[in-house]
């Protein structure tokens, strides 16, 4: 955790602590200077959504446990602002779900994609996939269509947060089953998730994390029904009227 002079007593504390870990991992080569806009984009839309998890957010959590529970293949996508927000958090869950971690980056330097993966190591990752990239998402012409042949492009299940909604997009077509943290939810990225998770990442992935344990032992067919009862256009629209009525202090 980034060291910072705010006290847990702060109102602002959480937003303040994110905003210190993206300026740090700007000054570390991992985040990009782009980063700093996307992450104040997000605040202001978790601003909005009351800064908490709504109950849709948390259903969807656990839809996206038990999609990645019950995937063959499933990768964890990390960007800059993903590995200087939860490294940990993500290393966790794809410990307790099995799953593959991968780089990938749209402002892509071998540099930062080395950095990246060694931050990664640094918080417990055993593996990193991405920087092989010897693949490619079909229809996309920039730096994220680059991918590990057995990473992404062989994933059946994919988590891509704080995602560019093209390669959203790209992937749908390819047909992965998408999982998406994106504070909009009328975001491309969102629109084009099997489980949208409106929600802020340091919450979800930990959040993610905990369903996972609590069905790790579950029969496949009662966590078929919780992936098969979930409606994503719904979880949106609930998301998008919680932003609209939101009682703001």
């Amino acid at each position: 955790m980034t060291d910072v002079d705010v006290p847990e007593s702060h109102p602002r504390y959480e937003s303040l602590l994110t905003r210190h870990r993206i300026e740090e991992g700007v000054e570390k080569g991992i985040t990009s200077r782009q980063g700093l806009i996307a992450q104040g984009r997000g605040e202001a839309f978790d601003y909005l959504l009351g800064e908490e998890t709504i109950p849709s957010a948390d259903r969807a959590e656990r839809v996206a446990a038990a999609r990645l529970l019950l995937a063959e293949r499933p990768v964890l996508s990390v960007n800059g602002n993903v590995a200087a927000l939860v490294p940990g958090e993500m290393v966790e869950l794809a410990t307790v779900v099995d799953a593959d971690i991968e780089v990938n980056l749209f402002n892509r330097t071998k540099q930062r994609m080395e950095a990246i993966a060694a931050h990664l190591r640094d918080h417990g990752a055993d593996e990193v996939k991405g920087l092989t990239a010897d693949a490619r998402i079909p229809g996309l012409d920039h730096e994220r269509a680059k991918v590990d042949a057995d990473g992404i492009h062989a994933a059946d299940v994919v988590l891509v947060p704080l995602e560019d909604g093209d390669r959203a997009t790209a992937l749908a077509e390819m047909g992965k089953s998408e999982i998406v943290i994106d504070l909009n939810p009328r975001s491309r990225s969102a629109e084009a998730a099997a489980v949208p998770l409106v929600d802020n990442i340091i919450r979800a992935v930990p959040n993610i994390t905990r369903h996972a344990r609590e069905m790790a032992d579950a029969d496949a067919e009662i966590l078929r029904e919780h992936v098969e009862r979930f409606d994503p256009s719904e979880a949106l629209a609930d998301a998008e009227q919680r932003i609209r009525d939101g009682d703001l202090a």
